[in-house]
């Protein structure tokens, strides 16, 4: 296939089908790669646009594409999508009949669709293999391709047995897709899946539209709260806690002050989970409270805010989470409220964990660099894109660069903290250090006799949450570790020797008291477009809640129909006709056809 006849026959696909004017960054580079033939590893963030990265090409060669992708609960709405910009696409999985998957299989083996969507348990089976082995496949495309990784967060065994594709249909092209990976990640998928050889596409991952906040816990759930009502009322968010109680005490206390918010964990029945999924695709303006068993996958582009009140496990664990946010480009949130137990928390479970020593190890870095990231004295971005390998400038749009925290010679309190922890035989946890150093006369303290020591009372002149918030941070600089054999009791490394020795210097982040966020004054209620007039505003407003009943109508999400940002440019060019339609961003010659004069005759009667 000549490669200027590919990029020609891409771009018209994505104008007259997906409805957009051009291609993004490397989107173009990519589609005419695999299209022709070319393998391809893909590292583009959450809302980048990776989809069409393998649909297109799909659509390019003679034969189906085939979708490897973990997330059952999500084919339906993905091939609802693409059935409304006229792409012929199915899936295979546990989910269907026989009599169901026999007819998509009659359709794979005579190409008569363009996509078929495939979980790996199913691949791996021998009917499966037949069937692929008697159809024509276009390509090979494996979505959240970081799942073959040990290193990753989602690691998925089944994955590792992805390479069987090279092996069985070496002339096949083959594309995997994820948002995240570092280094280590990115090598590994790619010597898993026998892609050592394909082309490597990696896009920036800034997100700029997104902005990050780590406060100090005191109060988390009331903290989040206190977010929510000040910067997002009336907005769809994540919120994302680490255990399946949490989950639920979370949503319960969030509904019982006035935010609409649903559970989801993998403890629950899975057709509560899968139903509270559906209304948070379908729905507007619901908070959905999660383990991470949430969230792959989930194509919602008007996620406004994702909120973390415990610790993630990793950076690339956070940017996955906290990419969910935003996938429409508009501003969206990316908070966190963190504090000492959940360093304690995370050390526990690496500590507990029946890994081995090396894979302890890898943990372990990966939780430093995320507590770093936490600690940090500079622009969050900048220290985020650092991780995966990214330059950048301080963003301007981070909690830090927004309001530089306040850094100070930590050396001395540093020096009390190990001199108390050294004191008392490196026996004792937190809570009971602390006290040591305020003085406190507790009976606890009176029975070891710890009242005498030289270091009772030293730092008296500090609070309680100032003493944590030094302790969390030089547990952070890896000088105290937590012994979770012995009833968490702290124990100074080898790197705290030079601190209390006086021949390293330590700074530290001013501890600053958690500031109830006030509510912005004459707050917009619901959502409103600040660049709209108010004829414009009132057509968008009209626009949307069109949208919400075509979707209910079609029993698809709401962004199935359009996204907010085609209804936006439709408010704004107010079409009179289909032709004025065609051309804006997001509409395609089957959603002309099938909205376009419901639409023209919407704005004709607002004029």
């Amino acid at each position: 296939m000549d490669s200027q006849d590919t990029g020609a026959r891409a771009l018209h696909l994505l104008q007259t089908v997906f409805g957009y004017p051009a291609f993004r960054g490397q989107q173009a580079e990519i589609v005419e790669h695999v299209g022709n033939g070319g393998d391809a590893l893909v590292l583009m963030p959450t809302g980048g646009g990776k989809s069409l990265c393998y649909q297109i090409p799909a659509m390019l060669r003679d034969g189906v594409g085939v979708v490897i992708s973990p997330l059952i609960a999500l084919m339906q709405d993905q091939v609802d999508a693409l059935a409304e910009v006229g792409v012929r696409a199915a899936f295979l999985n546990s989910t269907q009949t026989y009599e169901e998957a026999a007819r998509i299989e009659r359709l794979v083996r005579t190409g008569q669709i363009d996509l078929v969507y495939i979980a790996p348990e199913r691949l791996m089976t021998q009917r499966c293999f037949d069937l692929l082995q008697d159809s024509p496949i276009a390509l090979f495309a494996i979505d959240e391709a970081h799942c073959v990784s040990q290193w990753g967060h989602d690691f998925r065994p089944e994955y590792i047995k992805l390479s069987v594709l090279h092996e069985q249909f070496p002339n096949v092209p083959r594309i995997a897709l994820t948002a995240t990976a570092d280094q280590q990640t990115r090598a590994e998928i790619a010597h898993r899946l026998q892609l050592e050889d394909a082309m490597q596409f990696v896009s920036s991952f800034d997100r700029p539209n997104i902005r990050y906040q780590i406060v100090e816990k005191a109060n988390g759930r009331k903290q989040l709260l206190d977010f929510i009502t000040a910067e997002h009322g009336g907005d769809s968010g994540i919120v994302y806690c680490l255990s399946r109680k949490k989950v639920e005490e979370t949503a319960e206390f969030l509904n019982e002050n006035g935010i609409r918010a649903m559970a989801y964990h993998a403890g629950m029945e899975h057709a509560k989970r899968a139903s509270n999924q559906a209304r948070f695709l379908r729905e507007e303006n619901i908070v959905m409270v999660a383990t991470i068993a949430f969230g792959m996958g989930i194509d919602k582009p008007d996620v406004r805010f994702v909120a973390h009140l415990d610790l993630p496990k990793s950076i690339e664990g956070y940017y996955q989470e906290t990419g969910r946010a935003g996938r429409d480009g508009m501003p969206a949130s990316a908070w966190m409220a963190y504090g000492l137990q959940d360093v304690v928390l995370q050390r526990r479970m690496i500590d507990e964990s029946e890994a081995d020593e090396n894979f302890k190890r890898v943990l372990g870095t990966k939780l430093d660099a995320m507590l770093g990231l936490c600690e940090t004295l500079s622009c969050r971005r900048v220290r985020l894109l650092d991780y995966f390998g990214e330059q950048a400038s301080p963003c301007g749009n981070c909690d830090t660069c927004l309001i530089p925290p306040v850094s100070f010679d930590g050396t001395v309190p540093v020096q009390k903290l190990l001199s108390a922890i050294y004191r008392v035989d490196q026996r004792f946890a937190a809570g009971h250090v602390i006290d040591v150093l305020r003085g406190m006369e507790s009976e606890r303290i009176k029975t070891w006799h710890h009242d005498s020591l030289s270091v009772f009372g030293i730092g008296a002149d500090r609070s309680e949450q100032e003493w944590r918030a030094i302790l969390r941070q030089v547990i952070a600089l890896g000088l105290v570790t937590v012994d979770h054999e012995q009833f968490s009791s702290l124990k100074l490394t080898d790197a705290a020797r030079p601190v209390l020795k006086g021949g390293q210097k330590v700074q530290l982040r001013q501890y600053q008291k958690p500031v109830k966020q006030k509510r912005a004054a004459a707050a917009p209620k619901g959502y409103v477009e600040t660049d709209l007039t108010p004829q414009e505003q009132a057509i968008f407003d009209k626009l949307r809640w069109w949208r919400v009943e075509t979707a209910r109508a079609h029993s698809v999400p709401a962004y199935v129909i359009f996204v907010d940002a085609t209804l936006r440019e439709i408010a704004k060019a107010q079409p009179t006709s289909l032709d004025q339609m065609r051309g804006i961003s997001g509409v395609g010659e089957k959603k002309l056809a099938s909205y376009g004069d419901e639409i023209v005759e919407l704005i004709s009667a607002m004029q």
